[in-house]
């Protein structure tokens, strides 16, 4: 897992299967034939296997490299910081949030489950948390009835409590009830941005 491009090979997968001209495109700067070597290495030790779907042949992990996600989510926890402080021209893909999101918000629990639907720079994930707790997925077929619309920044910034819910409507859009925000981000994760030098105010 530490050659070059591997690790962010199983972060694009993490979300979703991907077909290889996805990969490709989702992987700025790899060259062809080594996004390749790189496929089959992982397919030969297990880590990924090929899948066939409507939409073609695609690239998965396997229940071993799906095992990976917890590893991910801690990086991505490490790196919320960052995040905060923008993209200054980083490439970025909003689906990486699918991971990000579930992972900062690990320890929320909800009975009975809420569903969120997140918007950032055109992409809707569904963030739902119910009593095994936060999970993130792309869906097609359903959409939310409420729908949180906003910069990445400003959705990292209230995952980690760095950002009210008044300040995060002010730098966004929502779409629907108001208490199911209020329900994923709940104010007391102020005591969160703690972990990350943050004021609950994102001073």
């Amino acid at each position: 897992m530490g050659d070059r491009w591997t690790l962010l090979i199983a972060r694009e997968l993490l979300p979703s299967p991907m077909r290889y001209t996805e990969l490709k495109a989702s992987l700025a700067g790899i060259a062809t034939n080594l996004l390749a070597e790189r496929l089959r290495t992982l397919e030969a030790n297990g880590i990924v296997e090929r899948r066939l779907e409507e939409a073609g042949v695609v690239y998965a992990l396997t229940p071993w490299g799906a095992g990976l996600r917890e590893p991910m989510e801690a990086l991505g926890r490490w790196g919320a910081p960052l995040m905060l402080t923008g993209r200054d021209g980083d490439s970025f893909q909003p689906r990486w949030l699918t991971l990000a999101l579930p992972g900062l918000l690990r320890e929320m629990t909800s009975t009975p489950p809420v569903e969120l639907g997140v918007e950032t720079d055109g992409f809707l994930m569904v963030l739902r948390i119910d009593e095994d707790g936060p999970s993130a997925i792309v869906r097609s077929d359903q959409q939310p009835d409420t729908i949180f619309t906003a910069a990445p920044e400003v959705v990292i910034g209230l995952a980690v409590g760095g950002l009210t819910i008044d300040q995060a409507l002010s730098l966004g859009d929502l779409q629907g009830d108001r208490r199911v925000l209020c329900k994923v981000f709940p104010p007391g994760r102020a005591i969160a941005a703690a972990a990350f030098g943050l004021s609950p105010t994102g001073e």
